[in-house]
């Protein structure tokens, strides 16, 4: 997809965004260049490709394939502060996150049991130009006590892409019953231990952003 992008320079980034104008930066190594783009079809662009597709920004008639590495939000109106865009090198791979479809009701939760959920993503080093939307796994055939770990995404893989994470990580379980209260309660005071700001990547700013400016 194409997103619109002007050139910036330095200047208060709240009067931007108080005209619908979302502050930005695109960099890799040979570049660093700050540029704003309009915050309605960032929006637009973001929520079709999120941050693993690729994005055709142009830079006022140049333009350059990125991804959206980190977005700053304000926590209290729910809105993106700055985008941080990484421009791609031709022939280079990138370390992206891809979501993973869980496809099917496992045998084991027809049963009574439930699933243990401990992983929705995997991070891959891939092309860009082959980065999947998505992986969908059947779970269909697991029953109680079957444990789906990561190294079942490494058949999925585009050719030439490599598993960033640990093989032997657990991607999810069929728990009895019995054990499926402790499951929940243990991921309920996990994320209670990690509450934080929100990411997509990124961090929550409730005012300027803390170093964007460039």
């Amino acid at each position: 997809m194409k997103l619109e992008a002007s050139k910036r320079g330095p200047g208060k980034p709240n009067a931007l965004r108080n005209q619908g104008i979302l502050p930005a930066v695109v960099y890799n190594k040979e570049m660093n260049q700050s540029v704003s783009v309009n915050l309605r079809e960032f929006d637009k662009v973001f929520r079709k490709q999120g941050q693993s597709g690729l994005i055709e920004l142009d830079i006022e008639g140049t333009e350059v394939e990125v991804l959206v590495k980190q977005v700053q939000m304000n926590k209290r109106k729910r809105l993106p502060q700055h985008v941080d865009f990484y421009a791609i090198t031709r022939g280079q791979t990138v370390q992206v996150a891809v979501s993973i479809d869980y496809v099917g009701t496992a045998a084991g939760v027809k049963e009574g049991g439930q699933l243990d959920m401990k992983r929705r993503e995997v991070v891959i080093d891939v092309l860009p130009r082959l980065i999947p939307e998505s992986f969908e796994l059947d779970i269909t055939e697991m029953v109680v006590g079957d444990v789906l770990h990561m190294s079942a995404i490494e058949a999925l893989l585009p050719e030439g892409a490599s598993l960033m994470d640990n093989p032997e990580l657990t991607l999810l379980t069929i728990v009895a019953p019995r054990l499926a209260k402790t499951a929940e309660e243990e991921a309920a005071e996990a994320a209670a231990a990690e509450a934080g700001p929100e990411v997509i990547g990124e961090s929550d700013v409730d005012g300027e952003e803390g170093s964007e400016e460039s």
